[in-house]
């Protein structure tokens, strides 16, 4: 059996990236194929979360391969069947917008949309500190939409910051598998 090839596509939320290549490595052992895409901003800020060259280097090192990174790179995911499945890891309120509104603007929005040509699942791990705020609505419309599937979330600090929400990321195992057999993990609030 051919391993499961899933585009893990990183977007700027970067007090995640931890999370998100920690399960990047997980998933490398499970034997999934990792194909790495990141936003302009993901591949190129550094912030006090880390230097954008050492997180590029330490995902190429994981995934033995370049990082998707430009809009032109990520077109031909769709029309040469690269994905099997597409997860956003972090996916921030800015690219919910995009994806709920058909903007396809950045290297992530061009690799959801090329993948969902095959009509493949995609996989969202929200961290946003507006999700109960102004991407609520853009939540909603993506969770009523064909082949999307989400990452169970909670309120990350509902005192200090009350509209953030951020995935659990250490369900995106059950969550890609649930997503391969058309099924949304459950409870999606947790």
């Amino acid at each position: 059996m051919n391993a499961v090839k899933v585009g893990f596509a990183m977007c700027g939320s970067f007090c995640t990236f931890s999370k998100a290549l920690e399960q990047m490595d997980f998933l490398i052992n499970q034997g999934y194929e990792i194909i790495p895409i990141m936003s302009f901003n993901a591949y190129s800020t550094d912030t006090r979360f880390g230097k954008a060259n050492d997180i590029c280097n330490k995902i190429r090192d994981l995934c033995k391969r370049d990082i998707i990174h430009t809009i032109k790179d990520a077109e031909p995911i769709g029309p040469k069947k690269m994905t099997d499945l597409m997860l956003v890891a972090p996916c921030t309120g800015n690219t919910l917008a995009k994806l709920a509104n058909a903007v396809t603007d950045t290297p992530v929005t061009m690799a959801v949309k090329s993948h969902l040509r095959q009509q493949k699942p995609v996989v969202i791990t929200v961290a946003t500190n507006d999700a109960l705020g102004a991407s609520a609505q853009n939540i909603g419309k993506l969770m009523n939409t064909r082949h999307y599937y989400f990452v169970p979330f909670r309120q990350d600090n509902p005192f200090e910051k009350p509209n953030s929400l951020v995935a659990d990321f250490s369900l995106i195992p059950d969550t890609l598998s649930n997503a391969l057999a058309n099924k949304q993990l459950q409870p999606v609030l947790i």
